[in-house]
């Protein structure tokens, strides 16, 4: 069991090092999430775990927590709406060497699904060049699970049916049940740890940038810190797509709303409207 002060301790802790506050409801959640990790190291009390990681400070520890609470499983093409946009964007864009890579930033890419998503998409375009996906999470996890690029094939049920045949081998033997993203799309896709709520990596300047299915763990306070760092990493022209449950237009931050969950920063020059957006 896992008492009410040790579940305000921990969450407590939790939302110092990630940002994000657990509602209560959570509870038992955490509770069974933490009784794995006292398991291991022979502990079947979770107020003991509890205590000992707030009484040792233990970094490693602390990590193990961090992604065990964030861990939420996802899907290859969550939200399909914004790959057709994402293809529509990619079908007015003029070709040519001096426009750079197109890139685009996964900025909560859980265990990978959603960056291979956007690679497939990216690929279907340009092939295997002039295009870069980065994906970033907190979860230390999460991001060597999308390095590894291996998934439960029911994951892959949204996936059109050419781009999984292109780009996603059938599990064998002890990965029966699973796919493997294929090699030559995985070294397109840059996967590293990130806290959207802290100073971020130097990763450059993006195309589009997907903040998806995030937001809605912060307060509006939260909420609006993290998509104004974020901004600064869209380009002039660039497209910022949020989960389509989460609404970024009460923040005051400076973006333009211009499809359902797609937005502009405010100080950029509009490119020529996509169909969507002209609807």
């Amino acid at each position: 069991m896992l008492s009410k002060p040790a579940f305000q301790a921990v969450t407590r802790l939790f939302r110092q090092v990630s940002g994000i506050q657990l509602a209560d409801t959570k509870q038992a959640l955490v509770a069974g999430r933490l009784h794995k990790l006292a398991l291991a190291r022979g502990m079947a009390d979770v107020d003991a775990y509890v205590e000992a990681l707030l009484r040792e400070g233990d970094a490693q520890e602390l990590v193990k927590v961090v992604d065990k609470l964030t861990t939420n499983e996802t899907y290859f093409f969550r939200e399909p709406q914004h790959f057709d946009h994402l293809r529509r964007v990619l079908a007015q864009r003029r070709t040519g060497p001096h426009l750079g890579d197109f890139r685009v930033w996964s900025a909560a890419s859980s265990s990978g699904e959603e960056g291979y998503s956007i690679a497939m998409v990216l690929a279907e375009h340009f092939g295997l060049q002039g295009w870069q996906v980065v994906g970033t999470d907190l979860s230390t996890a999460m991001v060597d699970t999308a390095r590894r690029g291996l998934y439960p094939i029911e994951r892959a049920r949204l996936v059109p049916l050419p781009l999984l045949k292109h780009w996603c081998l059938k599990g064998q033997g002890e990965h029966l049940g699973k796919l493997m993203v294929s090699s030559a799309l995985r070294q397109r896709v840059r996967f590293d740890c990130a806290n959207l709520t802290r100073t971020l990596p130097e990763i450059g300047q993006f195309d589009i940038i997907f903040l998806r299915n995030l937001l809605i763990y912060f307060d509006n306070a939260g909420k609006a810190d993290i998509v104004q760092r974020v901004l600064k990493r869209l380009k002039p022209t660039g497209l910022l797509f949020t989960g389509h449950a989460e609404s970024i237009t009460h923040l005051g931050v400076p973006a333009t709303l211009v499809a359902p969950a797609i937005y502009r920063g405010a100080h950029a020059q509009a490119p020529h409207a996509t169909p969507a957006e002209s609807a």
